[in-house]
């Protein structure tokens, strides 16, 4: 009899008859919810394409060149975080810290391209209210850039995290975990960037 057992307490199961963690399942399911809730927002976009009676319309402003290196920048991001996972399992805790910097910095550096050309549109007379192209490119958009922004934040604290306390075997999966976000999070951009800009001009 094991010492939890012997005090008739139950040690808390990482995972169950899947051999999933189960908080990686919870982020799975988390994502299968973002997935309809972006869905709805890309369509939403779709559906409403061309229907702007007032401008500045698509094609006037949508920069191609400058969203192709974010596009890059955040894909390389993701590339990243798989060297920062492999760097961790590996117990290469200076490697992990490197390439979850470089996770965190590229992510940053995206969000500085998306303020660039937020502030540019603006100037341009774009606005939420403006027209249907303002109101769905800006929710759409934004709320993307709002998920790289908690991505930072989060990786941010496992960087943190590991210089105020020792690194620990479950560190790996909270890194993996949070790396299913953050490629969730590049997969909806292919999506956006291929919807929004590419398919305007094609």
């Amino acid at each position: 009899m094991n010492h939890t057992a012997a005090h008739g307490v139950a040690e808390p199961l990482e995972h169950r008859s899947t051999n999933i963690p189960d908080r990686k399942i919870l982020m799975w399911a988390f994502l299968g919810s973002d997935v309809m809730f972006f869905g709805a927002l890309i369509a939403s976009y779709v559906v409403y394409k061309g229907r702007s009676l007032t401008g500045p319309y698509p094609a006037e402003i949508l920069d191609i060149p400058l969203t192709t290196i974010s596009t890059f920048v955040l894909l390389m991001s993701s590339f990243l975080m798989v060297l920062a996972l492999h760097a961790l399992r590996e117990n290469d805790i200076p490697r992990f810290r490197l390439w979850t910097f470089g996770v965190c910095l590229f992510g940053a550096i995206f969000l500085g391209f998306q303020v660039y050309e937020f502030r540019a549109f603006f100037q341009e007379g774009l606005s939420l209210q403006g027209n249907l192209f303002g109101s769905t490119f800006f929710l759409l958009t934004g709320t993307h850039g709002v998920h790289v922004s908690i991505g930072v934040l989060w990786l941010m604290s496992l960087l943190i995290g590991s210089y105020l306390r020792p690194i620990i075997r479950k560190d790996a999966l909270n890194l993996e975990i949070a790396g299913l976000y953050w490629h969730f999070v590049d997969i909806v951009w292919i999506v956006i960037f291929t919807v929004v800009y590419l398919v305007e001009f094609v």
